[in-house]
């Protein structure tokens, strides 16, 4: 299916960023746009779609270490990548050192990965009151553990290695510049920062003075900005604010895979933007089924997968209750293709309604941690013991 380009708008040419190609040591990304890993959505399907519409770099669903080396079929789907893929990108969980490094070990031994992420990012209760997630890099025996471990198996077949991070924990147990700075010692490639805490989940305003702060603190490595990214100006403002060198979107682009259209056109000074009408949601939403039946071999699990996009996709468009509704329980391509026929594909696209934040915020919380985990910055015997149960399948960040 060709790709559409939906009502683009072009006024004056808008000033073009001097914002040079993003190098991860062996890889240059020419628009310094990084896709953040989701789980369950940056599957290939998503990702094909995200690539027809500009460039930048695509990772894929995080994986966690323990699931790679012990080569579940579900781990293995998710590395895999589509021939035309550039940059194979993985992002990898973990808490066990020796676990992470032989994850780490695989991909490059094997060819699975031209460039990998570690994930401290992670603000779901399950994994941080393992101490998993964002609540890790508080403990920063650990926390560099894992990283030089990583680095060193990366750099064996020149892999750069990357690491995704939160603020820290709450605003009185911050992490993010110590974490930072031990990253860059340890050698990765770049880091990135959602500006957000683990407390805050993804409720607020993500807090772009502190991704300023790691840019300053870090002049020597690429620093990319994460949070509240939900339109083309959003990225070229959190450059001009912070001094990134690129920047990282998750939720903005959760229905709007044009988006990256977007922002490699604000990137290159241009004005250009995509504005689709009803009829052009409903193409993008079918050719995004059509690739996820691709992905899993299996229509059914295909649609069940699709539903999740349902709602994200026709933000602000006008459709009936009733149709969305019907809309999320489609069980095939058949019925998905009959059941969009419906909508009123005429309908122009309906402005700010489709636009900002989108994806559940959350609320505020009280981070949930293991026991006395907050009273040093070091592991004690028994956090030792049971950190490693914080492997589990979940992501975010």
């Amino acid at each position: 299916m060709q790709q559409w380009t939906g009502d683009c708008c072009s006024n004056s040419p808008a000033p073009k960023l001097e914002l040079p190609p993003l190098k991860l040591g062996p890889i240059t990304v020419d628009t310094p746009v990084i896709l953040a890993p989701m789980a369950g959505i940056t599957n290939s399907a998503f990702r094909r779609l995200c690539r027809e519409y500009g460039g930048g770099m695509y990772v894929a669903e995080m994986v966690t270490s323990r699931a790679l080396v012990e080569r579940t079929p579900e781990s293995l789907r998710i590395i895999s990548h589509d021939e035309d893929e550039k940059v194979r990108s993985v992002q990898l969980y973990g808490v066990d050192p020796v676990t992470v490094g032989a994850a780490v070990r695989m991909l490059v031994e094997e060819d699975r990965a031209d460039h990998i992420d570690l994930n401290f990012g992670c603000p779901v209760p399950k994994v941080t009151r393992r101490g998993g997630g964002s609540a890790l890099p508080w403990k920063t025996d650990l926390f560099t553990s894992i990283v030089q471990t990583a680095v060193r198996e990366a750099s064996k077949g020149n892999v750069p290695l990357t690491i995704k991070m939160r603020k820290g924990i709450d605003d009185d147990h911050l992490t993010y510049l110590d974490a930072g700075r031990i990253a860059r010692d340890s050698g990765v490639a770049a880091v990135a920062l959602h500006g957000r805490t683990a407390a805050q989940f993804y409720s607020g305003k993500a807090d772009w003075s502190a991704i300023a702060r790691l840019r300053e603190a870090l002049p020597d490595i690429p620093v990319l900005g994460n949070g509240d990214i939900w339109s083309a100006e959003d990225a070229v403002r959190m450059v001009r604010e912070t001094g990134v060198d690129g920047v990282v979107v998750g939720r903005g682009c959760q229905g709007r895979p044009w988006l990256f259209g977007d922002l490699q056109a604000a990137f290159e000074g241009s004005d250009v933007r995509h504005r689709p009408n009803l009829r052009q949601v409903a193409e993008g939403v079918y050719r995004h089924a059509e690739l996820m039946v691709e992905t899993f071999g299996d229509e059914g699990k295909a649609l069940r997968e699709i539903r999740k996009h349902i709602a994200w996709y026709f933000k602000g468009y006008v459709v009936g209750g009733e149709l969305r509704t019907r809309l999320a329980l489609v069980t095939s391509l058949e019925v998905l293709r009959d059941t969009l026929a419906e909508l009123d594909l005429d309908s122009p696209y309906p402005g700010v309604d489709a636009e900002g934040p989108r994806g559940r915020a959350g609320s505020p919380k009280r981070p949930a941690l293991p026991k006395d985990w907050l009273d040093s910055r070091a592991l004690n015997d028994d956090q030792s013991r049971d950190i490693s149960a914080a492997e589990l399948d979940v992501s975010g960040g």
